[in-house]
Parts: C-alpha cells; sequence; structure tokens
C-alpha cells in the first residue's frame, strides 16, 4: 500500500510518469467493492487494508520452498488467514489518516456463518466458493481467483456490519510484501522495551532503538506469543511498523528516488492487490498532505477474552466499536448500506414456518449448512434434499402466504420468492442454484451465542495513546 501511494504521488506531479504506468499495468486487482457508485474524488474515503498470511504472490503464484522458510509461514496450503485488519481513513481535505486496527480473534458477527472469529471471513468464503466453483468445472486459475474475491467480500462485509461504516476501497498484502517492503526502503527505525527471543515467528532483538528489515521485519510484527498482551501487543508493532515506514516513505526523500521507487513498485506489483477500480492517482493526490506525518493508528475497544466451540477469542460490544470508530473519523461518510444492516423484524414468527431445503448446486452439505443456519434464527427444520440444479435459486411459498416467503427470502439475501400450490401450508420451500453462497444469507447483529464463557480473569487490555508517524515509540 506505502508502494502504491509513494508511485502515485510522483506521477500527480508529473514526475516518473513510465513508473505510474508500470505501477498501474502490473498491479493485480479484485473485483470486491460491491453496490452504489465510485466516490468522486475529494470526498472522504474508508479503506480496508488486510494483510494476508499466503503461501503464493499476488497473482496466485506458489512462493518457493526457500522464501516460505525466510518467511516463516505459517499457513497452510490453500489457508488464507486475515491476520492483519485495519479501516484507514482519509478525510476529503487528505490534512491526515486514521488507522483503526481490529484484532483477528474479535468475536464477531459473520453474514452468513454466524458468530466467529474476524479473521474466519476470508477463509470461509474463500473454501465455499472455490468449492462451489471446481463442482461447476471452472479450471483452477479462475477458481483461485473468484473464490478469493468472495472471501474479501465477506470480510468487507463483516467489517462493514461490525463498524457501520461502508469500506470504499481495499488494499491486500501478503507476507513477501512486508519481507521485501523494508528492503526497498533500507529498512525502519523501531524500539523495543526489552530484549526478546521467540521461536516460531523467528523474533530475536535487543532492547531499544533499532533498525530492522526483511526477514527481521517480518518477524518483528509477526510476533505473538511471549509478549504480555498477546496480539494486542502484536497490533501495537503492526502499527508502529506502518507508521515507520509511513514516516520514511513520506519524509526521507524516497519519492525523489527512482532507484527506491521502482524498488517499491515491484513489491506491490508481486505483493499486493487492490479493489477493481480505484483511481489511486486521484488517491495519492488527496493522500499528498500526509507528509507531515499526520496519520495516527489507534485499536477497537473490546470487552474482554472468552472461549468457546471456536477457542480463545476477544469479545466486542458492536455498539461500542460502531461509537468509538465514528468518533474517531468524525462520522462522515460513514453509515453502510441496506445490504449490511441487521434485518428486519419477522412479519411472521420464525417458530411457525418450516423450511425444506433442495440443493442444487453439486456442494455436497449446502443444504444441511443453510438448513442448520436458518434453525438457529428460530425456523423450523422441514426435510433437506439434493436435487438437479435448477436456472437459479429461489424461495417458493404456499399460497396466500406471501409475507412467510418473502421473509425467508429476504434473509437468504433478497433470494427470488413465488407462490407455489406444491408446497403444503406453514412450510417454505428453498431451492439452491451456483449462484447462491452462504455469505448471502443475513445474519442478525444482535445474535449472542450462549456457549460462550466469559472470563472473569480477562480484563480488556488498555487501548493506549495512538501511534503517529512522528518519533520511534519503544513497545512491547
Amino acid at each position: 500500500m506505502a508502494a502504491t501511494v509513494s508511485a502515485v504521488v510522483l506521477a500527480a506531479s508529473g514526475i516518473g510518469w513510465h513508473l505510474y504506468q508500470d505501477l498501474t499495468g502490473g498491479i493485480s486487482t479484485s473485483d470486491v467493492i460491491l453496490g452504489g457508485t465510485p466516490k468522486p474524488a475529494g470526498t472522504d474515503l474508508n479503506v480496508l487494508l488486510v494483510g494476508v498470511d499466503s503461501r503464493t504472490d499476488a497473482q496466485g503464484h506458489p512462493l518457493s520452498k526457500q522464501l516460505l522458510a525466510q518467511l516463516r509461514s505459517g499457513a497452510e496450503d490453500g489457508v488464507l488467514n486475515s491476520d492483519t485488519i485495519i479501516l484507514l481513513h482519509v478525510p476529503a481535505d487528505g490534512s491526515r489518516a486514521t488507522g483503526i486496527s481490529i484484532p483477528r480473534d474479535s468475536y464477531v458477527d459473520i453474514p452468513g456463518y454466524d458468530k466467529n472469529k474476524i479473521n474466519s471471513a476470508y477463509p470461509s468464503a474463500t473454501v465455499d466458493a472455490a468449492s462451489k466453483l471446481r463442482n461447476r468445472g471452472e479450471d483452477e486459475a479462475a477458481v483461485d481467483r473468484e473464490s478469493k474475491t468472495a472471501g474479501r467480500q465477506e470480510l468487507i462485509k463483516t467489517v462493514e456490519r461490525l463498524t457501520d461504516v461502508k469500506i470504499d476501497h481495499y488494499a491486500e498484502v501478503n507476507l513477501l510484501g512486508f519481507y521485501n517492503l523494508t528492503n526497498a526502503i533500507g529498512g525502519v527505525e523501531v524500539c523495543l522495551k526489552n530484549s526478546v527471543k521467540e521461536f516460531r515467528s523467528g523474533a530475536n532483538f535487543p532492547a531499544g532503538p533499532q533498525t530492522i528489515t526483511g526477514g527481521a521485519a517480518l518477524a518483528f510484527v509477526r510476533q505473538r506469543y511471549g509478549l504480555p498482551q498477546s496480539d494486542f501487543s502484536r497490533i501495537r508493532r503492526q502499527q508502529v511498523f506502518l507508521a515507520a515506514v509511513a514516516h520514511k516513505i513520506l519524509s526521507a526523500g524516497t519519492l525523489t528516488n527512482p532507484v527506491k521507487l521502482q524498488s517499491l513498485i515491484d513489491v506491490a506489483k508481486q505483493s499486493v492487490v487492490l479493489d477493481t477500480g480505484w483511481d489511486v492517482l486521484s488517491f495519492a493526490r488527496q493522500a499528498s498532505n500526509l507528509a507531515g506525518g499526520n496519520i495516527q493508528f489507534m485499536t477497537i475497544p473490546t470487552t474482554g477474552q472468552t472461549s468457546n466451540e471456536h477457542g480463545d477469542v476477544v469479545t466486542v460490544d458492536p455498539e461500542e466499536v460502531r461509537d468509538f470508530v465514528h468518533q474517531q473519523i468524525g462520522g462522515s461518510d460513514g453509515s453502510t448500506d441496506a445490504s449490511t444492516a441487521a434485518a428486519p423484524a419477522d412479519a411472521v414468527p420464525p417458530s411457525q414456518i418450516t423450511i425444506d431445503v433442495r440443493n442444487g448446486t453439486g456442494t455436497g452439505g449446502l443444504a444441511s449448512r443453510v438448513a442448520s443456519a436458518l434453525t438457529k434464527r428460530g425456523y423450523v427444520e422441514g426435510q433437506v434434499d439434493n436435487i438437479s440444479e435448477p436456472t437459479a435459486s429461489s424461495v417458493h411459498y404456499p399460497p396466500g402466504h406471501e409475507d412467510a416467503g418473502n421473509q425467508v427470502a429476504t434473509l437468504l439475501g433478497g433470494m427470488h420468492a413465488e407462490s407455489d400450490d406444491a408446497v403444503p401450508t406453514g412450510t417454505v420451500r428453498v431451492y439452491l442454484a451456483s449462484d447462491f453462497s452462504m455469505s448471502d444469507i443475513r445474519s442478525d447483529s444482535t445474535d449472542d451465542s450462549t456457549s460462550t464463557r466469559r472470563s472473569a480473569s480477562a480484563p480488556p487490555p488498555p487501548i493506549g495513546p495512538p501511534i503517529t508517524a512522528q518519533g520511534v515509540p519503544c513497545v512491547d
């Protein structure tokens, strides 16, 4: 992301136009921003910054075993863990930027998947989409590309629901990007309160200020174990690292050094994915005032730590998170559209509706998953069957029961609903075609799992003062 901004800032000033063309012609894009028209230049923008633990580059090419060993990648083949999630707000005048980190273990409502850790949104939707695409006979290149798009869209919807902020743009960087970025700019300055040696991440640092590059930089931002506040300490490190990168790029002559700039562009082309249609040149012009270091990072408020069927999770109060986020970004351009809002009140009590689900997608177990998702909302499970694929997904309801049919259709993402004499009274029948995804199911943001056991001994860690791009604060 920093490489992208750097290149287009030069282009905006008329310097290095061929470098700008090199960037825009070679960077990977993904069509992940759904609904509405792109915001015009000069308006407030909300960008979702995501760091993924991936064994491939931005084009989906597998990384070598030697490089993976240097990266100490913990991801399994085909798995994408969104370990860094930051909502970046840039106001219309570009005078400052606010980055708000969301802990990866935050236990939140994930549309279509009930509640889980927020970093499960991306891989869950990716795996589901990949299965569907393979069943349709798509080649592996299309499966990789389109399934990751589905995963990114699911993460965007999840963040929008949690924060009540509409995401305008998306930027993703993989492990290789963190590794190469610091090499391209000659390292960044960080400071540690204490010396550390932790074998999982490869972190081996003395106390005090120091310059980190390559594998050491990656270990710095990835270490989680052996820190006093676990993932919260890691988040502070990520914020310090990003602030240091921004400071060095924006104030150390990088933008006037063609060699360093070309290196940054090469990093972006290999490691960064942006949403399709993002006018990065306009964005760079808007953000050009950030050269003074007017960037700060903070973390959403949390309410504690718990254990449930998903393991150790971090609890959050969505209302408190939304209030905090809107307070930090000034409440401008904030609220999400209707597609991510909580479902309206039921016209018919779910307990009075039996749901039959007929799966024509070829994805095994999908009908049972849909039925289970609906029964958790109070509906009665009916027949679950596999059928030949229909032309499109639809909801059928008995004559005179349009309210029940439309209610279920809305819950399933606005599916087509129609009257059907063959459906018995008290039943709604769902037909699934390949146009359906579990991520289409709308979730009730008021849902709260009763299986969660709150830990009285684990109060929320202090948020701490914001990290800025000025100075080098010492962290754990």
